[in-house]
């Protein structure tokens, strides 16, 4: 059976709302609402890779595996490629991490089982997940990245050959390709630990700098990236599922959850 770790970086330097994980929300900060979301649904230990000692220590206080990495780090890749080193400084204890962003309080942790699986099922290096896009606005929009995947009718898992902000692929043949056919990547991550390990010396890939797109300096080095198309990733559905704004923040805090 495969060791498994699941990390959780955090930092406080939000340009949208300032010092978000440790904002509360019905009386817990949204950092350990994250922690116990995960801690509750994926199989393994779980470890907060945090940017700041404030973190450090409200994560601390309730109970968590913590590691306090450099607060400059350039992503929140490097961030968890920095904490497993300090805990598995030999690569030995685990052979699986899960990359969980602190701010998707609202999305489904499970997942990650599933991306678990390709992981131990298939030969690739990292496997990641996404969904149809909704509304051809919502494919147009570049802040809405999307996974360039060659799948049949019915398939729902298949290589990832690119990820881009632009509409891709073009479809030749047809006036306007159906919005269907686009993939909204969603930024959760599983990888095999000695990938993973290698992302800091990998440098900065062209691409990655012109996309700013962090998963492109995988497939630059030749990962074999596997993604998963799924239905749904919130854990309730007339919520946002991570939290960027006040607004956002609001919403939630209104669930009383």
């Amino acid at each position: 059976m495969s060791k498994v770790i699941t990390m959780i970086p955090v930092r406080l330097a939000a340009t949208r709302l300032p010092n978000k994980p440790l904002r509360d929300i019905n009386g817990k900060p949204l950092i350990q609402h994250v922690y116990e979301h995960v801690k509750a649904a994926i199989k393994g230990d779980v470890c907060i890779a945090a940017g700041d000692r404030e973190i450090r220590d409200v994560a601390e206080s309730f109970g968590a595996t913590c590691v306090l990495t450099d607060p400059n780090l350039p992503s929140g890749t490097d961030r968890i490629a920095t904490a497993l080193k300090e805990i598995d400084p030999d690569g030995t204890k685990y052979d699986i991490a899960v990359n969980f962003q602190g701010d998707n309080i609202n999305v489904d942790p499970a997942i990650n089982n599933r991306l678990i699986k390709i992981i131990e099922e298939t030969d690739c290096d990292l496997a990641t997940c996404g969904m149809v896009f909704k509304t051809r606005a919502d494919a147009e929009n570049p802040n809405n990245v999307k996974i360039v995947m060659g799948l049949e009718k019915g398939e729902t898992q298949g290589r990832a050959v690119y990820f881009t902000r632009s509409l891709a692929p073009y479809v030749r043949d047809v006036e306007k390709c159906p919005y269907q056919d686009y993939y909204h990547h969603i930024g959760i991550y599983v990888f095999k630990t000695s990938v993973l390990m290698k992302f800091p010396q990998m440098g900065e890939a062209v691409l990655e700098k012109r996309e700013k797109l962090e998963q492109l300096r995988f497939l630059q080095n030749g990962c074999h990236v596997q993604a998963l198309i799924v239905d749904k990733i919130k854990l309730i559905e007339n919520a946002p599922a991570d939290i960027n704004t006040i607004e956002e923040l609001e919403a939630y805090r209104k669930l009383g959850v």
